[in-house]
C-alpha cells in the first residue's frame, strides 16, 4: 500500500500527523543502518586480513592467541641489561677528560742541565736532594685534549692515563733534560659528571671521584626515588645508546648497577608503559604497567574484565606492530614490514575458551599495545530494537491521541 492510499482513509487531523510520523520513519529506518558503536565489529576485524585495502600498509597478520603462541612471543622478548649494553665505565681519575686539570711535575737529575734553575712545584715538586724538579703551570686539557709542556710541545693527554701521559713527556725529554722522571696527575674535575633527573627528590649534577661511582650511588646523591621501587623505570643515557631497566631488578642484580661514566644522565621514570583499552570492556582508557612486565591476565584484571551486557567473549583483540624478525625465526617466509621493520598484528582472542585464561597467563602485553573488545551480536540487535521503539512508540502516541 502507497503513502497516498494508506492516507486517503484517515481523517484530516490523523493524516496530518500521520503524514509527519511516516516522514520521521522513513528518515530513522535509513539511519538504522548505522547504529553506533566503539568500533569496528568483529567480522569485519576477522575479515581485515584477507579483504584490506590499504595499500600503505603492510598485510595484516591475525594470529589466535594460545599456548604455543604465548610460549613463542616470551622467548623472543630480550629484556634490556645495562651491563651488556652500556658495562663498567673507566672509574674517573683513570683516564685525562677535556676540561680536566692537571698538574706536571719533571725531575732532573744532577747536574741539572735543563730545569736547573726551576723552582719546586706544588705537592709533587718539592726540591730533591739528588736533583731538582719543575712544578710546571696547572694544565688546562683543552677541547682538542691537548696540553702544552716546555721543551715537549703540545702533548695529546685526553682520553689516556695520567701514567702514559707520563711515559711520554720522559721519552720526549730523553736527551735534552739529564735522566728525567715525570709525574702526571689529575688536579681537578671540570667534566666529569653526571646528570640525573626525573622522578627523584632533587635533579643533581653529580660529580665523578676516583672511586667510580656507579647508578645507585648517584640515585642515592639525588636524595632517591620518588616513588615505589616496583612502577619505576631507570633510563641510562651514554652518547647514543638508550637503555632502561626496572629498578627493582638493578636493586635485585648487582651485575646491573653499573658504574657510570662523564656525562651519563639517569632519569628515573614513573611506569613509563603503558597500553590503551577500548570497546566494551569494563573500562576504557590509558592504562600504565611497570617495566617488569604484564600478562595478559593480569591486563585484563586492571581493566575491569568485559561487559556482560555487551562484549563479546569471542571478540578481543590486541593490536600491535611487531618485529619482522619475530616472522622469520624457525625458518618461516619472511611477511612484509614498515620501512621501520614493523608488521602489524591483530592477535584474537577466544575468551570463551577455558585454555585461553592459561595463555593469557604468559601471554606479554607490550608498550603501546591497543586492546578492543567488540559488541555481542545480540547488543547490535539490542539497539536496532531500541531504534525501531523510537519510531513506534510516536505512532502509538498519536493513534491513541486521535482515537478521542
Amino acid at each position: 500500500m502507497t503513502q497516498s492510499r494508506f492516507l486517503a482513509g484517515v481523517k484530516p487531523i490523523r493524516r496530518v500527523a500521520m503524514t509527519a510520523v511516516l516522514a520521521g520513519l522513513t528518515v530513522q529506518l535509513a539511519a538504522c543502518a548505522v547504529l553506533p558503536s566503539a568500533g569496528p565489529k568483529s567480522r569485519t576485524i576477522n575479515a581485515l586480513a584477507h579483504e584490506q585495502t590499504d595499500p600503505s600498509i603492510p598485510p595484516v597478520q591475525l594470529v589466535d592467541v594460545t599456548a604455543a603462541v604465548s610460549a613463542r612471543l616470551k622467548s623472543a622478548e630480550v629484556p634490556q641489561s645495562f651491563a651488556e649494553r652500556l658495562g663498567d665505565a673507566v672509574p674517573y681519575g683513570s683516564v685525562v677528560g677535556r676540561g680536566d686539570m692537571l698538574d706536571i711535575a719533571v725531575w732532573e737529575a744532577p747536574p741539572a742541565v735543563l730545569f736547573g734553575a726551576s723552582i719546586g712545584g706544588r705537592g709533587l715538586g718539592e726540591d730533591l736532594r739528588l736533583g731538582h724538579s719543575a712544578g710546571l703551570p696547572e694544565q688546562l686539557v683543552n677541547q682538542e685534549g691537548t696540553v702544552s709542556v716546555p721543551f715537549v710541545g703540545t702533548v695529546r693527554v685526553a682520553d689516556r692515563t695520567p701514567e702514559a701521559i707520563a711515559r711520554d713527556i720522559q721519552a720526549r725529554l730523553n736527551g735534552k733534560a739529564h735522566d728525567p722522571q715525570v709525574m702526571v696527575r689529575i688536579l681537578s674535575n671540570a667534566a666529569a659528571n653526571v646528570t640525573v633527573v626525573g622522578e627523584v627528590a632533587t635533579s643533581v649534577r653529580m660529580p665523578l671521584t676516583p672511586k667510580g661511582e656507579r647508578l645507585l650511588d648517584a640515585l642515592a646523591s639525588a636524595g632517591g626515588v620518588r616513588q615505589p621501587v616496583g612502577k619505576t623505570t631507570i633510563q641510562v643515557t651514554r652518547g647514543s645508546t638508550v637503555a632502561a631497566m626496572a629498578l627493582s631488578d638493578i636493586v635485585s642484580d648487582p651485575r646491573e648497577n653499573i658504574r657510570l661514566a662523564a656525562d651519563d644522565v639517569v632519569t628515573a621514570l614513573f611506569q613509563p608503559y603503558s597500553f590503551t583499552v577500548l570497546g566494551s570492556a569494563g573500562k576504557n582508557e590509558e592504562v600504565p604497567f611497570e617495566r617488569t612486565g604484564l600478562a595478559l591476565s593480569q591486563a585484563l584484571g586492571r581493566m575491569g574484565g568485559l561487559q556482560d551486557q555487551r562484549a563479546n567473549a569471542r571478540g578481543v583483540f590486541i593490536f600491535r606492530l611487531e618485529d619482522a624478525a619475530l616472522f622469520t625465526r624457525d625458518g618461516q617466509q619472511g611477511v612484509a614490514a614498515t620501512p621501520d621493520g614493523k608488521v602489524p598484528v591483530i592477535y584474537r582472542v577466544d575468551m570463551k575458551d577455558p585454555m585461553t585464561l592459561f595463555a593469557a597467563q604468559s601471554f606479554p602485553i607490550r608498550d603501546k599495545d591497543v586492546i578492543y573488545v567488540t559488541n555481542a551480536p545480540l547488543a547490535d540487535f539490542q539497539k536496532f530494537l531500541q531504534a525501531i521503539s523510537q519510531i513506534v512508540y510516536p505512532i502509538v502516541a498519536i493513534q491513541n491521541a486521535t482515537n478521542f
